[in-house]
């Protein structure tokens, strides 16, 4: 299963609005693989970060899928940023 996980979730996209987001909207942005689908992903990001997710919204681009992923208030984006490698 961990294999899994890892192949869902590329690595996190760090962009000036998604370090915004993080800050503002409890928000982070994850490239994903272009075949999962947002229930794989939220499944995913449950499991390898230990937290809940409330929404996850999905936008292609040309480099692939973007995942952008609100947590529930009792997690901070901030804290869950830090395990992932964005600061």
């Amino acid at each position: 299963m961990t294999e899994l996980r890892h192949r869902v979730i590329l690595h996190p996209y760090v962009t000036e609005k998604a370090m915004d987001e993080m800050e503002r909207m409890n928000k982070l942005e994850f490239a994903v693989d272009r075949r999962a689908s947002r229930a794989q992903v939220k499944h995913a990001v449950e499991d390898l970060y230990q937290c809940k997710v409330a929404k996850i919204t999905i936008k292609i681009v040309r480099t692939g899928k973007i995942a952008t992923v609100r947590f529930k208030p009792e997690y901070s984006a901030e804290d869950i940023g830090a395990r992932a490698g964005v600061f």
